[in-house]
């Protein structure tokens, strides 16, 4: 009689250890949810990301995750989503997004990036499925800011799945996979890009009186609406600065333009650095060229960004120069290659600029 009991009382907790719990809907303003770059609460089920590599970081346990997203007028977005440290790709917006947990992970490492940039609209987080969410661990590590054009948003890179010429003009936005965000990883850092596409310091790559990145930097969703400014509260260790490429540019060769204006660009990159020493004063800044430029203009820019250096003595300045990268992407753009051969040449500078630091 005993065995007996002993045997039903071994199968009914056998039974307890296999049952699982049901999955849950964990909304975007849960607390355990910790979010990164320009993010802006729209309601109680919704949380914008607004500028490239935008993030939301969680712990999750279960067999799987939903994740619930959308783009800005129901567009398709990207997202770039990484689990337990290991990259998983890109994943549309507009189609259901699940990944099945891995049996060995208890509670697995869940990140989601936004892969395309500000100008291309908002991306929404609304919330995950899961069994469990949990805070991730909060690591004390330095940040570097990456501030430039289409390049440093990774327009133009991934054209695995979307060829060039397909697709909406952002289907190859991948900002996880884009130089900075790749030599952040390398250094074990956080990021953020600030970064618009055709931007310049003084001009755009086809216009000479819009908005450029001294106008619209501040304001939270990087364009000229200035009734929503960006939080400025956690101090980068350094500030990259990547602008000129699209000043020196010819524009589609079409439209009339000025010749280059190296004295207005030089100008304009001094108040932009004042701003940036305004918001952040003891930051070390870092001014690169471009490997996307000829050899003269090469010069003229190196040249350019060597006279703004000297208008700070009391500052810590950095200028790095690129080796040239012939680029693979669309419209004359990096790859994901390119991006990867970029950031192999700065990670030395930047680690340097770290170590630096400490």
């Amino acid at each position: 009689m005993i065995q007996k009991l002993l045997l039903l009382l071994l199968l009914v907790c056998i039974g307890c250890s296999e049952t699982t719990k049901e999955p849950q809907t964990f909304t975007a303003q849960n607390n355990a949810y910790r979010y990164s770059g320009r993010t802006e609460k729209i309601n109680d089920t919704a949380v914008a990301l607004i500028n490239s590599g935008a993030s939301v970081k969680m712990k999750v346990s279960g067999d799987s995750v939903q994740i619930f997203l959308s783009g800005e007028n129901e567009q398709p977005f990207f997202a770039n989503i990484e689990l337990n440290g290991n990259y998983l790709g890109r994943f549309r917006t507009d189609k259901a997004v699940k990944i099945d947990l891995p049996d060995s992970v208890s509670n697995n490492s869940l990140s989601i990036y936004k892969a395309t940039e500000a100008t291309t609209g908002t991306l929404y987080f609304h919330g995950i499925a899961a069994e469990e969410v949990s805070t991730p661990e909060i690591e004390d590590r330095p940040k570097i800011e990456f501030i430039g054009n289409s390049i440093t948003c990774g327009m133009g890179a991934d054209t695995e799945e979307y060829p060039c010429d397909t697709g909406e003009w952002y289907f190859q936005h991948n900002a996880y996979l884009a130089y900075g965000p790749r030599v952040a990883r390398a250094l074990n850092t956080d990021f953020e890009l600030s970064c618009v596409s055709g931007m310049g310091m003084y001009r755009n790559w086809n216009d000479e009186d819009q908005p450029v990145m001294p106008d619209v930097y501040e304001n939270l969703y990087l364009n000229n609406d200035n009734s929503k400014k960006a939080k400025f509260e956690e101090a980068p260790e350094v500030v990259s600065i990547a602008l000129g490429t699209n000043d020196l540019s010819l524009g589609d060769g079409e439209k009339e333009r000025a010749d280059f204006d190296q004295e207005k660009f030089t100008s304009n990159y001094k108040k932009f650095v004042k701003m940036i020493y305004k918001k952040y004063p003891e930051v070390k800044i870092a001014l690169l060229t471009s490997p996307m430029v000829s050899e003269e203009n090469n010069e003229i820019l190196l040249e350019s960004l060597q006279n703004v250096k000297v208008n700070f003595p009391e500052k810590e300045i950095n200028i790095f120069e690129f080796d040239a990268v012939t680029p693979h992407g669309c419209g004359y753009h990096p790859d994901i290659e390119d991006h990867e051969l970029m950031a192999e040449q700065l990670i030395p500078f930047f680690k340097e600029l770290l170590q630096n630091n400490s």
